[in-house]
């Protein structure tokens, strides 16, 4: 039997996360009556891979659609997204507890706390040729915010993925990065606004290099934050988990290491674990995912190394889809501690991707969850679709960003780093020809050469006959409306030409704990394991073929809020 004096610290509810998930089921236990709780978080910055992301959540049926007119439903969202995943894949109970509670959760965050989120219009499902799929107000992205809301906790905020940072010091939103780097009408006069504000802004000038303004991931995790301070909630930081502890079939606390030192921490009602994937711990890596697989192709957060799936496993919970990861090509620049994604850049015209046979295997301009599924589904020894290279030309650097590169109007090749380059150890090659670009870059002249004269008449007719691109509304979603007939096709020809190498990526691996609709974590017999529950990547994925944007923190966060329930009782 526990005695007190076993335990260094006593609570109701502990969660290990930081992230969405985890600062959601924090939240709402507190506001469901169960005001005693803890998060810990492995790092010395709070928000993990969430607040790294761009900060969508994919809720169908969610009160900021509703209050624009959309009109979505239960039955339409369902019948979308049994056409993507199977009752094996996720069983009924799961998709149905999300489908239903997600708006459930939207709205208690919103009357309830500093929680805000803007329905994004324009943005499409990733399958819209499906039944019940909409082009439009099924993901969400947070409003911004005031830095300044946090006090000192700002400091200890980690920050959105460098790329969703404008000049590397002002955040922008999902909708201005579209319209920016897309060059969109009026871009500039958005651009410049961002910039005046931040250097009026002397005051903060003298706290932070960055704009007090935050957006995408951050500015979700940093209204969550927020909202835990409100109500004076503690999150103890450098605080890893080591063990849980388990009691006659319960788990009742766990084992932590903070700021060094062992310390026991009890939990009377629940443990929720919230704490990502494994995507940094290599020999899970190795052990679970589809080859080629290298931890620093991600661009999840470092701390991710699998820590809640091991205990989970060492207490004989069952564990699911641990083969997958949510895909993304990244790039991986020189000198960046994250990789980047490579998700408008592949879709605008001008460019194609390649195998190191030359030859083209995939829609380039599809949702990048698809587009890297179908590189591992095509990569074989006989046949390799790694190294994976995206060739452009003159006029595509001219006029979009590519990763660090920018266009040559913002970054012109003189001012491109020499370590930037493929042969300086970097991840892109410039040649006048294609046959010399090839060359430097180890992919097959003949094949590449005859890949760009195909690209090149597919531009010209507008319609692709080999991958069908620009044909979906999320292909043209990234096009540009100004180029025609087909707004993803244009030709390659004019020198100089560019490669840019293409990693196999991610930004977190999907797979681990089965749970259920109430999100507690089950074995492998189905019994649940008492006293703990899920969410997030450390939980088997409720929408692993990715069916919009904001898959993985829409039912993060559902989860997180059906754990609290679970917890404390309540009856929404």
């Amino acid at each position: 039997m526990s005695t007190e004096q076993q335990w260094d610290y006593s609570f109701d509810v502990i969660v290990v996360g930081s992230g969405n998930g985890g600062m959601t089921a924090a939240l709402c236990s507190y506001e469901m009556g169960t005001k005693d709780v803890l998060v810990i978080e492995k790092s010395d910055l709070y928000g993990g891979t969430s607040s790294v992301s761009g900060g969508g959540v994919w809720i169908p049926g969610n009160r900021y659609a509703a209050a624009a007119g959309a009109e979505d439903s239960f039955d339409k969202a369902k019948t979308y997204l049994r056409q993507l995943i199977t009752e094996e894949e996720v069983p009924e109970y799961q998709l149905d507890a999300f489908l239903e509670n997600g708006p459930k959760m939207v709205d208690f965050l919103h009357e309830r706390t500093r929680v805000r989120y803007v329905t994004l219009e324009h943005y499409p499902d990733y399958y819209t040729s499906l039944e019940g799929a909409m082009e439009g107000h099924r993901s969400m992205e947070p409003e911004t915010f005031d830095a300044s809301e946090l006090g000192d906790e700002w400091r200890r905020l980690r920050r959105t993925h460098q790329m969703m940072h404008l000049g590397g010091v002002i955040g922008i939103t999902q909708v201005e990065a579209a319209e920016m780097v897309g060059q969109q009408p009026g871009w500039w006069k958005s651009t410049l606004k961002l910039f005046v504000d931040y250097l009026l802004d002397i005051p903060w000038r003298l706290k932070s290099k960055y704009h007090r303004r935050l957006a995408t991931g951050c500015a979700g995790v940093a209204r969550l934050r927020a909202s835990m301070l409100d109500r004076d909630m503690p999150l103890w930081l450098n605080t890893s988990m080591t063990r849980l502890v388990e009691e006659d079939g319960k788990v009742v606390g766990l084992e932590v290491t903070r700021d060094g030192k062992p310390l026991r921490l009890q939990a009377r009602k629940g443990v929720v674990l919230a704490a990502g994937g494994f995507e940094h711990n290599q020999a899970m890596r190795e052990q679970y995912l589809p080859q080629p697989t290298d931890h620093r192709w991600s661009a999840g957060v470092m701390e991710n190394t699998g820590d809640a799936h091991n205990e989970a496993m060492r207490l004989g919970a069952k564990m699911h889809r641990l083969d997958e990861a949510w895909w993304c090509n990244t790039i991986s620049v020189p000198g960046e501690p994250i990789p980047r994604l490579s998700v408008m850049e592949r879709s605008y015209p001008g460019s194609v991707i390649v195998n190191p046979a030359g030859k083209r295997f995939s829609n380039e301009s599809q949702n990048y969850m698809a587009f890297q599924l179908e590189t591992f589904a095509k990569h074989s020894e006989e046949s390799p679709t790694y190294p994976t290279w995206q060739i452009f030309d003159a006029n595509f650097r001219a006029n979009y960003f590519v990763g660090p590169l920018f266009n040559s109007k913002f970054r012109p090749d003189w001012q491109v780093p020499r370590h930037f380059e493929y042969a300086q150890g970097g991840f892109y090659a410039k040649a006048d020809t294609i046959a010399g670009l090839a060359a430097k870059i180890d992919v097959d002249g003949a094949g590449l050469e005859q890949t760009v004269r195909d690209m090149n008449e597919y531009a010209r007719t507008g319609v692709d006959p080999e991958c069908h691109r620009g044909e979906s509304a999320y292909d043209r979603y990234y096009g540009d409306p100004r180029v025609t007939p087909n707004p993803c096709l244009g030709p390659v020809e004019k020198p100089p030409f560019y490669a840019v190498r293409l990693d196999p990526g991610d930004f977190g691996t999907q797979g681990g704990m089965v749970i259920t609709a109430n999100a507690e974590v089950v074995r492998e017999d189905g019994s649940v394991i008492e006293g703990l529950y899920a969410c997030g990547n450390c939980s088997a994925p409720t929408l692993p073929c990715y069916p919009g944007p904001g898959s993985t923190l829409g039912p993060s966060m559902t989860f997180g809020y059906q754990a609290a329930k679970a917890i404390t009782g309540y009856q929404d």
